[in-house]
């Protein structure tokens, strides 16, 4: 006998395909949900850690998901142990250019015109969600600062939120990944 009729069940429970409504607004959600905003508001560069299985990429599309698509381009990539180059193409690519570019000069030329094409001709304000960042290579830490900085360091067009395993934050404390942090 299945377990699913005996409790009176429609469908698995603990899925991780909730839609946004079926998502439980905990008060650690409704945190993130604000730490979101605040990165937005500033331009900053925020940190979402936790365990495996904690919530933070439920929580970080809960968040995500309530803000307005006409005023916000979110773009949500999965880090892997690459290469820049993989981010970068992965960034392109929500941002619907696919590119065999393989200069990190030419890919964050393309990626920086369209994100100020996103902000200043469309007005729309980007955020950038990298997802399992704990996976990245210290290198790619040091290449991501230079994507958000527009007319010297002046216009916060491209906020990021970087989500991972605790030793996200440890990452963040080399050398090469200070101008990050």
């Amino acid at each position: 006998m299945s377990y699913r009729p005996f409790f009176g069940l429609a469908r698995e429970p603990f899925s991780a395909d909730l839609d946004l409504d079926e998502i439980m607004q905990t008060d650690d959600i409704l945190a993130v949900n604000q730490r979101l905003e605040y990165v937005i508001r500033i331009g900053a560069i925020g940190l979402v850690t936790g365990e495996v299985g904690a919530g933070k990429s439920t929580a970080l599309r809960w968040a995500a998901g309530q803000l307005h698509p006409s005023g916000h381009k979110v773009l949500w990539i999965t880090a892997t142990s690459g290469s820049v180059l993989e981010v970068y193409r992965q960034l392109l690519a929500e941002l619907d250019i696919n590119t065999a570019a393989s200069s990190r000069a030419v890919l964050t030329r393309m990626i920086r015109e369209q994100i100020v094409n996103l902000a200043v001709n469309k007005k729309q304000q980007p955020l950038l969600i990298i997802d399992e960042a704990s996976l990245l290579r210290l290198d790619v830490f040091t290449e991501l600062h230079t994507l958000t900085q527009f007319q010297g360091d002046s216009k916060p067009w491209l906020p990021m939120i970087l989500a991972g395993q605790n030793n996200l934050a440890d990452n963040l404390l080399y050398r090469t990944a200070v101008p990050l942090a």
